[in-house]
């Protein structure tokens, strides 16, 4: 049983493995031109959370366009027609060209959440933000992955 270990052990040590967000380029992302369409404040977030960076003295680099969509639809309704729950979803399309204007890069990133409604308005609003909040950082984690990747 020890040799099956220390083999394993060994395997994996050699193998190269090495966990993505311990590499230290991981928020280190610059383009010569950032794009933004879609929902402002979702674009700023994910721009401010990866720390990407604009550089437009270095026309070498790619180009980042970033385009987001925020949509919360009711999908069923009471007897009344009042909302009873709805849907949140978040979508990213994420796109990187190389100075020729060619797709590096392209992906689209979407996240969904259904939630009851609630009687006080307000705390439908706050719960609605944070979930919208949780949503942006999970797509943020993927990006941050699916940038990294080569």
């Amino acid at each position: 049983m020890n040799k099956i270990l220390i083999i394993l052990l060994f395997f994996l040590l050699s193998c190269g493995y090495q966990p993505i967000y311990i590499n230290n380029d991981i928020f280190n992302f610059k383009y010569s031109e950032i794009i933004l369409e879609g929902e402002n404040e979702i674009n700023k977030k994910i721009i401010n959370t990866i720390s990407i960076e604009e550089n437009k003295n270095d026309e070498n680099l790619d180009k980042l366009y970033l385009s987001s969509t925020y949509k919360i639809e009711t999908t069923s309704k009471n007897t009344k027609g009042e909302a009873v729950s709805f849907r949140i979803t978040v979508i990213v399309d994420l796109e990187v060209k190389d100075i020729n204007n060619k797709n590096i890069k392209n992906k689209n990133f979407a996240k969904q959440f259904t939630l009851n409604s609630r009687q006080n308005k307000f705390e439908l609003a706050e719960y609605q933000d944070s979930i919208r909040d949780d949503l942006v950082n999970k797509i943020i984690s993927e990006i941050i992955i699916y940038l990294n990747t080569k």
